[in-house]
């Protein structure tokens, strides 16, 4: 149900960006719907410490190695302060400079690999000066604190994409390259990769005017294809916070590229990119060329390989890229590009080895991220509620549509009714409604539990007993406990690409999410006001007496609920996460990668939103990041917001005599 519904609203936003491309086809308007993506990926990026305007890196020269007919450089320089590019440049030794030059982008590997060696060996003898580095984590050198999903999933919370290292690097590579006297860059730089790296490309080749060829290879199809529709979950990085909603489909970043020149390439046997898909996309890409009268300005070419960046393809790049940078040579010079491809050899590791730092990288750059956005929030209760209102995309409670509610079947104290709501068209969440039997509106307690909602009610569990369950006193309470979308009975059920080592339920959920630009655990709070504001209208609930209770990340959502509604007497939770602040901080984590609500750091933290709430707040058995007691530092935090009833541990006995305090 949750990913149909994810899916649904994908294709919707990919129908609406194909329509706009139609109309831009149709009416002639190129400039202006090229404009358009350009700006909405500057958007998504922001200011990136490379380009024009950046100053020149300070690079040092770790080591070098000549060869027979090229030559290799080792070189270190900054992107973000302290977080070095660990870059091999390979120099032409058969001809003079100044030389064109080529970027080249890692992908999920390591430039060690023969789809980034062979071909940069094969750039430098063809004339042309390449320089290739290692994208965070992966195979490289650039392993700790840079794993594309664990670390790559931070920035959700700051409101920004981890894309930004992997270009940011590309482009401060061609900052360098305009230091150097051996480069020429007066006709752009090219840049082509495969994989991620041609990810990368696509998107620098937006962002940067310096970029003025690009190969991407092995990279693209249409993101209802594959991502969409058949739910491959990525990288964190190629999901930015809005893509979807944005309507940047992959199409989209190739024809907003245009007039650049631009050749596409595939493997017929891609084991990823489906060279069907490829092929589709490409002729739309060719459509827009030739409506911006530059068909000789694109290209596509497949060879007979998998997901792989080969000789073939490197060959074929040079001979397109040099007609656009070396146009006076590009017929008369004889090279490579037309002679028979010599032999070509691995280099052994230690001669590419540049020893970058590793101290300073995605996870340290997003701590010092998040300390700097605390140091300007407005930590007014109202201010703190205005932004959980944005950042849940709800400022008032979902109509959704009729609930349906089973008959009574008493079970001694209470009646229990199996319950269906539906806070929007497409999503039913299962819930379970226990009515105390008494003769007027009493007090009911609505419960959210990640694990499943009839957890703490089996076998006279926590919540049983809360609400009086068996009580012979006239004591007993009312019970809502609900499944929110993607948990208990909601749950996904796992799809063919999470056999995949990087591949899970949960990344699929947190990307795909992100990139409608809601993320699901938005959408859970959602659920939880729809179904405190369908308990408010049952005649037996006394709707001035409801108190919500949660466990695990439903605490998370329970206090969004209890803020944005501003109307619950009271919240208990146990087992919850501590903070954000924790999350973004952990090396690893237990919690899973839909718990980093996109944005929420640039505003607020979970003690400030528990003061929000406006009532008592009880929390138990505080989890920080790393899934362990919550630190002495962690539970001051909340008790400086105001929040006294706040602990490390879970004790049952004093959970329940809280809930029961409340609820009386």
């Amino acid at each position: 149900m949750l990913r149909e519904h994810i899916i649904v609203r994908g294709l919707a936003h990919m129908a609406n960006a194909a329509a706009r491309r139609e109309t831009a086809l149709a009416s002639g308007a190129i400039a202006e719907y090229r404009e358009t993506i350009r700006a909405a990926v500057r958007g998504l990026y922001g200011n990136l410490p490379a380009g024009c305007r950046a100053d020149p890196p300070q690079a040092a020269l770790v080591s070098s190695f000549t060869h027979d007919d090229f030559r290799i450089e080792n070189v270190l320089f900054d992107t973000y302060p302290g977080c070095q590019v660990n870059a091999t440049v390979y120099i032409p030794t058969e001809v003079s400079p100044p030389f064109p030059a080529v970027v080249v982008p890692v992908g999920h590997s390591s430039k060690r690999g023969e789809s980034y060696q062979l071909p940069c060996q094969f750039f430098a003898r063809s004339g042309f000066v390449a320089i290739c580095f290692d994208p965070p984590g992966q195979a490289g050198e650039k392993q700790p604190g840079n794993d594309h999903f664990t670390d790559g999933v931070r920035d959700y919370l700051l409101g920004e994409t981890s894309s930004r290292y992997f270009v940011a690097d590309a482009l401060r590579c061609i900052d360098y390259l305009a230091t150097r006297d051996d480069v020429s860059l007066g006709l752009g730089v090219a840049m082509t990769g495969v994989s991620g790296g041609g990810t990368t490309t696509t998107f620098a080749a937006l962002l940067d005017e310096r970029i003025t060829v690009i190969g991407p290879s092995c990279c693209v199809t249409s993101l209802a294809d594959l991502d969409i529709s058949q739910c491959y979950s990525g990288c964190p990085e190629t999901h930015p916070f809005g893509r979807y909603a944005l309507g940047i489909d992959e199409v989209d970043l190739l024809c907003a590229a245009s007039p650049a020149p631009c050749l596409l390439m595939a493997g017929e046997e891609d084991e990823v990119f489906r060279i069907s898909d490829t092929r589709r996309l490409a002729e739309l890409v060719r459509r827009f060329y030739v409506s911006a009268d530059a068909d000789d300005r694109f290209s596509f070419f497949t060879d007979s390989g998998g997901h792989a960046y080969t000789l073939a393809q490197a060959r074929r790049f040079v001979a397109f890229a040099r007609r656009w940078l070396q146009p006076d040579e590009a017929a008369a010079r004889h090279t490579l590009a037309e002679s028979p491809v010599p032999a070509f050899h691995l280099l052994p590791d230690e001669e590419l080895r540049c020893s970058p730092r590793t101290d300073v990288n995605m996870r340290t750059l997003a701590i010092d991220q998040a300390d700097r956005l605390s140091h300007s929030w407005d930590r007014s209760h109202q201010a703190v509620r205005r932004a959980a209102a944005r950042i849940v995309g709800v400022h008032s409670v979902p109509s959704g549509q009729p609930p349906s509610v089973g008959d009574p079947f008493p079970v001694w104290s209470h009646d229990w009714r199996a319950v269906m709501l539906r806070p929007e068209m497409g999503i039913e969440l299962p819930a379970t409604l226990l009515t105390a039997r008494s003769d007027r509106p009493t007090s009911a307690l609505l419960h959210i539990d990640d694990s499943g909602r009839h957890r703490h009610l089996h076998r006279h569990g926590l919540l049983t007993a809360a609400v009086g369950f068996l009580s012979e006193n006239g004591n007993a309470r009312h019970l809502l406990t609900v499944d929110l979308r993607g948990w208990g009975d909601t749950a996904a059920a796992m799809y063919p690409y999470e056999m995949a080592g990087w591949g899970s339920i949960d990344r699929y959920l947190a990307y795909a999410s992100a990139a409608l630009g809601d993320a699901v655990l938005a959408m859970r709070v959602r659920d939880a006001l729809f179904a405190l504001g369908w308990l408010r209208t049952r005649p037996e609930v006394n709707a001035a007496r409801i108190l919500l209770s949660a466990s695990g990340m439903g605490s998370v959502v329970a206090l969004h609920a209890a803020a944005l509604d501003g109307g619950v007497a009271g919240v208990v939770t146990w087992g919850g996460l501590s903070s954000f602040r924790s999350l973004i901080a952990a090396e690893t984590y237990p919690w899973p990668a839909d718990a980093f609500l996109p944005h929420v750091l640039r505003y607020y933290d979970l003690p400030g939103l528990a003061a929000a709430s406006g009532c008592p707040v009880h929390l138990f058995g505080l989890r920080d990041g790393v899934g362990q007691p919550a630190p002495v530092q962690e539970l001051v935090r909340y008790r400086e917001a105001g929040i006294e009833s706040v602990s490390a541990e879970s004790d049952v006995r004093l959970i329940i005599q809280c809930l029961e305090a409340i609820l009386a």
